[in-house]
């Protein structure tokens, strides 16, 4: 089908997509969640109540986020199509039923995604004295000026390529936005296409300093003739390309998986397209061309009515107009570390006392995290530092302690993983660079990537050796702490840290794997404990209590699991942000609760709670890196870490209290399939379950309090 973007149908709830499974099946599509969440975000875009150019970035998080399920997701699916597999998902769908039905649900969801910009967002910064522009409606001052910028800083940059007998037609970059020219010689009648790619480099859009802007495109279109001199422009328009971006590792027949990795990341550019994008009105010549040339269909075009690329409305954040952006919530430092500070002690001292647990961002990472690997890197007791890193960003504080540890002579260890997808390039640069300086750099385990969160830190303390180590749910990276929502314990209790010495030994050596003390460990022990504490809990019927908080649910033997529970009349609450593949509705009548909680935040960490977990019959506490994903099950090294300390105990059931609150704005699957939002009609701090958490969290440590970690 042509995905033509049709006027809004009034009664089209934003939150529900056009599929609707039937009722015996057992499981929601992963494809189709997943797009139920990305409305989810797009509705945020939506609250009148949140701060104006806050309500952008969240569009602009929807772009982005549809992008990367083109490039992974509707990928993945065409290649399967590709090699003729025929292969159900859970929910009995072959994959081209899937991609059919993630089609009908995107044609809305861009639709939905477009009457936010045109129709709210962009007409309210208009009530609020900045004005965008098309080239049209400038005035004629503004136009001698911006003509004067594109003739001075526009024009050097761009390059037209023509497609003739000579010169086949260009290579386009996945995402890059481009503009198609039909150019024809008014003398000859000639006709040739043009391809011009809007460099990345320049700013999207163009500020005239009198409230009023203009989009870079919109200058380049209106001046093509400086690029064509003497030729007709017979048509012009705005188009863009996603392209597989998913990485083909043969990870068995690699001898170098970083120089693997390195290859793999070259071929991406050259993924085969999976989207077109298209401005309406686009001349049907100029699409059947790009259509024949990128080897897709109608099926893969969609049309906008006015900017591609909605990322680009990240850049509206820097108009200087405070009164429409969120107040700044400033970290603080963890109380505990606050008063070692102000008394000289090291962080060391703090974790012999009692295990520390921090939570991010309200809590500070470089504070914490980060100070904690500088202090060790320093530190001359210090033998030994291992560290995984998943993604990390590329100015790295800990990767540049790492190698400061390893140029003072101490061992440090760093499993890196190359296979991060979309992080790739980042963590080859950083492999190198930690090899350079003399740090052991290793990969992980062949046929598995790395996604545990774990720090291991070895002190000679001169009556003994102690271990000191940090679990985590998120990741060593110092930009995505400022925005993830994550928790993090450090401890030196002697059980855990031998549980992961043995882990760094297993992923870094060779031999059979042992059992651990106190860690859960995936793949080869995490899916099986998860099955023991859901049956525990199923013997303890309506008694029983699960409570999970996770990025997403989707495997089908786990949520077969908790159906079972619910059936037995234990009481389940799960927090999922993303993909829920679990269908309430199942079990008719049944205690089981999906709510999704969304904010300024991205709420990622991973906390499981099962009342009647431990040998006494009391509850059991983890976090860790695992989502219940048959990814994170089966394919992935993953850590859940006990949680055992009241005090952090009790911080754990107020962040769930706070999230299941009745009076906070969230979205809740219903028990007729549906995700709805609930809550108050307005959004602001009193009905934010981030903005009442973070009040706590900072008065709490300010005052150096109860409940301090």
């Amino acid at each position: 089908m042509n995905h033509v973007n049709h006027p809004r149908d009034s009664s089209q709830d934003v939150l529900r997509g056009r599929y609707s499974p039937p009722v015996a099946q057992k499981f929601f599509n992963r494809e189709l969640s997943w797009i139920d969440f990305n409305r989810r975000v797009l509705q945020l875009a939506r609250e009148s109540s949140i701060p104006l150019l806050e309500r952008f970035k969240f569009a602009a998080i929807s772009s982005s986020n549809l992008d990367e399920f083109f490039q992974v997701r509707v990928a993945a699916l065409k290649d399967q199509i590709a090699a003729e597999v025929t292969s159900l998902s859970a929910d009995g769908l072959t994959p081209a039923q899937q991609l059919s039905g993630i089609g009908s649900a995107l044609t809305q969801f861009v639709k939905d995604q477009e009457e936010v910009v045109w129709d709210e967002l962009l007409p309210g910064l208009t009530r609020e004295g900045e004005v965008y522009c098309t080239w049209d409606e400038l005035a004629d001052d503004e136009r001698h000026r911006l003509i004067r910028v594109f003739d001075e800083q526009i024009f050097p940059v761009l390059t037209p390529l023509a497609v003739d007998p000579a010169h086949p037609f260009p290579y386009v970059s996945s995402l890059a936005l481009s503009i198609g020219v039909f150019v024809r010689d008014p003398d000859s009648g000639e006709e040739r296409f043009a391809r011009i790619k809007i460099p990345s480099m320049l700013q999207r859009f163009m500020f005239l300093g009198n409230g009023r802007f203009v989009s870079l495109d919109e200058v380049i279109k209106a001046n093509l003739q400086e690029l064509f001199p003497g030729m007709e422009i017979r048509h012009v328009t705005t188009f863009r390309v996603t392209r597989n971006a998913d990485l083909t590792l043969e990870e068995e027949e690699a001898d170098d998986l970083l120089q693997a990795v390195e290859m793999e990341l070259r071929r991406r550019r050259f993924g085969n397209a999976v989207r077109l994008e298209v401005e309406r009105g686009i001349d049907d010549e100029m699409l059947e061309m790009l259509l024949e040339e990128l080897e897709l269909t109608t099926d893969d075009v969609y049309y906008h009515r006015g900017l591609l690329d909605l990322t680009c409305l990240h850049d509206l954040k820097s108009i200087d107009l405070p009164h429409l952006k969120d107040q700044q919530w400033a970290p603080v430092t963890a109380g505990r570390l606050a008063v070692a500070d102000e008394q000289g002690k090291s962080f060391f001292s703090v974790i012999r006392k009692r295990d520390l647990m921090v939570h991010h961002p309200y809590e500070s990472f470089a504070s914490s995290t980060e100070e904690f690997i500088s202090q060790a890197a320093a530190d001359p007791s210090v033998q030994t530092i291992k560290v995984t890193l998943y993604r990390t960003s590329g100015d790295s504080p800990i990767a540049r302690s790492l190698i400061a540890a390893a140029e003072r002579g101490a061992q440090v260890v760093v499993l890196i993983e190359l296979k991060a997808r979309f992080d790739e390039a980042t963590n080859v640069t950083w492999a190198k660079a930690l090899e350079r300086a003399g740090v052991h750099v290793t990969y992980g385990v062949v046929g598995l990537k790395t996604h545990s969160k774990l720090m291991l830190v070895v002190r000679n303390e001169g009556n003994r050796v102690r271990r000191y180590v940090h679990i985590g749910t998120g990741n060593y990276n110092s930009k995505t702490a400022r925005t993830y929502e994550d928790l993090g314990i450090f401890t030196c209790d002697d059980s855990i840290g031998e549980d992961v010495s043995r882990l760094f030994n297993q992923l870094t050596g060779f031999g059979r794997e042992r059992e651990y003390d106190k860690l859960i460990v995936a793949p080869s022990h995490l899916r099986g404990r998860l099955y023991e504490l859901i049956e525990n809990e199923i013997r303890h019927g309506a008694a029983g209590h699960i409570s999970i908080k996770v990025n997403g649910i989707t495997d089908a033997q786990v949520i077969e699991k908790l159906y079972a529970a619910a059936e037995a009349g234990v009481h389940i609450d799960l927090l999922v942000r993303g993909i829920c593949c679990a269908r309430p509705s199942i079990v008719p009548g049944s205690n089981m609760r999906v709510r999704s909680v969304l904010g300024r935040y991205l709420e990622h960490s991973r906390m499981y709670r099962f009342s009647h977990g431990d040998a006494d019959g009391g509850p059991v506490y983890f976090i860790g890196s695992a989502d219940m994903m048959e990814r994170n099950l089966d394919k992935r090294v993953e850590v859940l870490a006990p949680v055992t300390h009241p005090k952090h105990r009790a911080w754990v059931d107020n962040v769930l209290t706070y999230m299941w609150a009745p009076d906070i704005v969230a979205f809740e699957l219903d028990h007729d399939d549906q995700w709805r939002r609930t809550g108050p009609s307005q959004f602001h701090e009193g009905h934010d379950a981030q903005a009442r958490l973070r009040a706590w969290i900072t008065d709490s440590q300010l005052r150096l309090g109860t409940p301090s970690t």
